[in-house]
C-alpha cells in the first residue's frame, strides 16, 4: 500500500463488516470483545443493518488504494441540554495496524467534526479507554480536551 495515495472516506457497505470487525478486534481490549469467526456471528450483520437504517448514525470507512484501512462511527444525538443542541458522538475509530501514523485517523476524525458542524451540532464528544494513552494523546493533538469521567455498565 502506498502511504501517499488518496484516502477516500465513504459509508461502510455490508461487505466491509468483516474488515471493520477485524480492526475493532486488533488490540488487547477489542480482542476480548469481538469474535472473529468464519462466518461472522449474525449479530454483526444485524447491527450493521440497524446502523444503516438509522439516519442519525453513519458508519464510515477510510479506503486507500482500494483497501479498507480505517473506520469510524458518527452518531448525531438530539437533546434538551445546551438549549436543545444536538451533539455528535464519535465512536470506534480504528486504523489498520499496518497503516497507522499516516494521517488516516486524523482524516477520519476531521471528517466527523466537519459532518457535526454541517449538522449544526454544538459539540463533539468521544470516549477512549483510560488505558489507550496513545489515543488520548492523538485526540488532544486534534483539539479534544478531557472533560468528563466515563462510566460503563456491561451486560
Amino acid at each position: 500500500m502506498v502511504a501517499n495515495s488518496a484516502v477516500i472516506i465513504r459509508r461502510a457497505h455490508r461487505d466491509d463488516v468483516r474488515i471493520v470487525v477485524a480492526m475493532l478486534a486488533d488490540d488487547p481490549l477489542g480482542s476480548g470483545r469481538e469474535r472473529i469467526e468464519d462466518p461472522l456471528p449474525p449479530s454483526y450483520l444485524r447491527a450493521f443493518e440497524a446502523v444503516e437504517r438509522d439516519p442519525n448514525i453513519q458508519l464510515v470507512v477510510a479506503e486507500q488504494g482500494g483497501a479498507v484501512v480505517g473506520c469510524l462511527q458518527l452518531c448525531i444525538l438530539p437533546g434538551l441540554s445546551s438549549q436543545g443542541a444536538s451533539r455528535a458522538l464519535i465512536e470506534d475509530v480504528r486504523v489498520a495496524s499496518h497503516c497507522r501514523s499516516r494521517g488516516i485517523g486524523e482524516q477520519l476524525v476531521q471528517w466527523a467534526v466537519a459532518e457535526a458542524r454541517a449538522g449544526e451540532c454544538r459539540l463533539v464528544e468521544l470516549l477512549t479507554h483510560n488505558t489507550r494513552i496513545d489515543a488520548q494523546r492523538f485526540y488532544k493533538r486534534l483539539g479534544f480536551q478531557p472533560s468528563h469521567v466515563g462510566m460503563t455498565l456491561r451486560f
